[in-house]
Protein backbone atom coordinates (compact mmCIF):
# COMPACT_ATOMS: atom_id res chain seq x y z
CA UNK A 1 0.00 0.00 0.00
CA UNK A 2 1.45 3.17 -0.81
CA UNK A 3 1.73 6.58 1.45
CA UNK A 4 -0.62 8.53 -0.78
CA UNK A 5 -3.10 5.43 -0.05
CA UNK A 6 -2.51 5.54 3.94
CA UNK A 7 -2.33 9.30 3.98
CA UNK A 8 -6.28 9.29 2.26
CA UNK A 9 -7.22 6.91 4.53
CA UNK A 10 -5.55 8.70 7.98
CA UNK A 11 -7.33 11.81 6.35
CA UNK A 12 -10.64 10.34 6.01
CA UNK A 13 -10.56 8.65 9.72
CA UNK A 14 -9.27 12.26 11.16
CA UNK A 15 -12.41 13.50 9.23
CA UNK A 16 -14.90 10.81 10.48
CA UNK A 17 -13.02 11.47 14.17
CA UNK A 18 -13.68 15.54 13.65
CA UNK A 19 -17.62 14.94 12.38
CA UNK A 20 -18.57 12.68 15.20
CA UNK A 21 -17.05 15.32 17.98
CA UNK A 22 -18.61 17.93 16.55
CA UNK A 23 -21.97 16.25 16.56
CA UNK A 24 -21.27 15.46 20.26
CA UNK A 25 -21.25 18.93 21.06
CA UNK A 26 -23.95 19.86 18.91
CA UNK A 27 -26.27 17.17 20.38
CA UNK A 28 -25.40 17.95 23.59
CA UNK A 29 -26.98 20.65 26.54
CA UNK A 30 -24.71 23.73 27.17
CA UNK A 31 -23.06 22.32 30.96
CA UNK A 32 -22.07 19.15 29.09
CA UNK A 33 -20.61 20.95 25.88
CA UNK A 34 -18.83 23.49 28.54
CA UNK A 35 -17.33 20.18 30.51
CA UNK A 36 -16.16 18.50 26.92
CA UNK A 37 -14.60 21.81 25.75
CA UNK A 38 -11.01 21.47 27.45
CA UNK A 39 -11.28 17.77 26.84
CA UNK A 40 -12.00 17.69 23.39
CA UNK A 41 -9.22 21.15 22.85
CA UNK A 42 -6.64 18.83 23.92
CA UNK A 43 -7.98 16.40 21.11
CA UNK A 44 -8.05 18.88 18.45
CA UNK A 45 -4.44 19.97 19.32
CA UNK A 46 -3.58 16.03 19.08
CA UNK A 47 -5.41 15.72 15.88
CA UNK A 48 -4.24 19.27 14.39
CA UNK A 49 -0.44 17.88 15.08
CA UNK A 50 -1.32 14.57 13.25
CA UNK A 51 -2.29 16.40 10.27
CA UNK A 52 0.19 18.92 10.40
CA UNK A 53 2.80 15.73 10.73
CA UNK A 54 1.56 14.34 7.38
CA UNK A 55 0.98 17.56 5.28
CA UNK A 56 5.17 17.91 5.80
CA UNK A 57 5.80 14.05 5.22
CA UNK A 58 3.73 14.48 1.90
CA UNK A 59 5.49 18.08 0.46
CA UNK A 60 8.88 16.61 1.58
CA UNK A 61 8.07 13.74 0.12
CA UNK A 62 7.04 15.93 -3.08
CA UNK A 63 9.89 18.48 -2.53
CA UNK A 64 12.47 15.31 -3.35
CA UNK A 65 10.42 14.05 -5.96
CA UNK A 66 10.03 17.19 -8.36
CA UNK A 67 12.08 19.75 -9.39
CA UNK A 68 13.45 21.35 -6.27
CA UNK A 69 15.24 24.37 -8.21
CA UNK A 70 11.43 25.27 -8.94
CA UNK A 71 9.93 24.84 -5.57
CA UNK A 72 12.80 26.52 -3.55
CA UNK A 73 12.41 29.68 -5.77
CA UNK A 74 9.11 29.62 -5.63
CA UNK A 75 9.28 29.26 -1.27
CA UNK A 76 12.24 32.29 -1.56
CA UNK A 77 9.68 34.31 -3.30
CA UNK A 78 7.11 33.34 -0.97
CA UNK A 79 9.84 35.01 2.01
CA UNK A 80 10.88 37.56 0.17
CA UNK A 81 7.33 38.85 0.14
CA UNK A 82 6.89 38.24 3.80
CA UNK A 83 9.61 40.16 4.34
CA UNK A 84 8.75 42.74 2.31
CA UNK A 85 5.19 42.49 4.10
CA UNK A 86 6.81 43.20 7.30
CA UNK A 87 9.25 45.88 6.34
CA UNK A 88 6.55 48.34 4.86
CA UNK A 89 3.93 47.45 8.00
CA UNK A 90 4.70 49.86 10.78
CA UNK A 91 2.50 49.49 13.53
CA UNK A 92 1.95 52.58 14.54
CA UNK A 93 -0.81 53.24 12.43
CA UNK A 94 -3.57 52.79 14.83
CA UNK A 95 -4.50 53.58 18.39
CA UNK A 96 -3.85 51.16 20.81
CA UNK A 97 -5.50 52.12 23.85
CA UNK A 98 -8.70 51.07 23.15
CA UNK A 99 -7.41 47.13 22.77
CA UNK A 100 -5.46 47.88 26.05
CA UNK A 101 -8.39 49.66 27.84
CA UNK A 102 -10.32 46.00 27.27
CA UNK A 103 -7.57 44.53 28.73
CA UNK A 104 -6.19 42.90 25.24
CA UNK A 105 -2.44 42.34 24.90
CA UNK A 106 -2.06 44.57 22.19
CA UNK A 107 1.48 45.89 21.31
CA UNK A 108 2.85 47.84 18.68
CA UNK A 109 4.80 44.65 17.80
CA UNK A 110 1.25 42.81 17.53
CA UNK A 111 0.13 45.51 15.23
CA UNK A 112 2.89 45.36 12.88
CA UNK A 113 2.55 41.36 12.57
CA UNK A 114 -1.07 41.84 12.01
CA UNK A 115 0.01 44.79 9.04
CA UNK A 116 2.41 42.44 8.09
CA UNK A 117 0.06 39.38 7.77
CA UNK A 118 -2.91 42.21 5.81
CA UNK A 119 0.17 43.01 3.23
CA UNK A 120 1.22 39.73 2.57
CA UNK A 121 -2.48 38.72 1.90
CA UNK A 122 -2.80 41.88 -0.26
CA UNK A 123 0.29 40.63 -2.28
CA UNK A 124 -0.44 37.50 -2.70
CA UNK A 125 -4.02 38.04 -3.78
CA UNK A 126 -3.07 40.46 -6.17
CA UNK A 127 -0.22 37.70 -7.55
CA UNK A 128 -2.66 34.92 -7.43
CA UNK A 129 -5.72 37.25 -10.01
CA UNK A 130 -2.89 38.25 -11.86
CA UNK A 131 -1.93 34.56 -12.55
CA UNK A 132 -5.42 34.12 -13.28
CA UNK A 133 -6.10 36.80 -15.83
CA UNK A 134 -2.66 35.62 -17.37
CA UNK A 135 -3.81 32.14 -17.87
CA UNK A 136 -7.23 33.21 -19.03
CA UNK A 137 -5.85 35.81 -21.85
CA UNK A 138 -3.12 33.11 -22.67
CA UNK A 139 -5.63 30.90 -23.30
CA UNK A 140 -7.85 33.00 -25.12
CA UNK A 141 -5.34 33.85 -27.45
CA UNK A 142 -3.40 30.68 -28.00
CA UNK A 143 -6.71 29.06 -29.52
Amino acid sequence: MGLHKILKIVALALGVIGAIIALVIIASDKETAESMGGNLLYVSYIILGIVIALVLVFVIKGLFAGDIKKTLMTVGAFLAIIVISYVISSGTDLSLKPFTDKGADVTESTSKMVGAGLYAFYFLAILAIGSMLYGGVKKIFNK
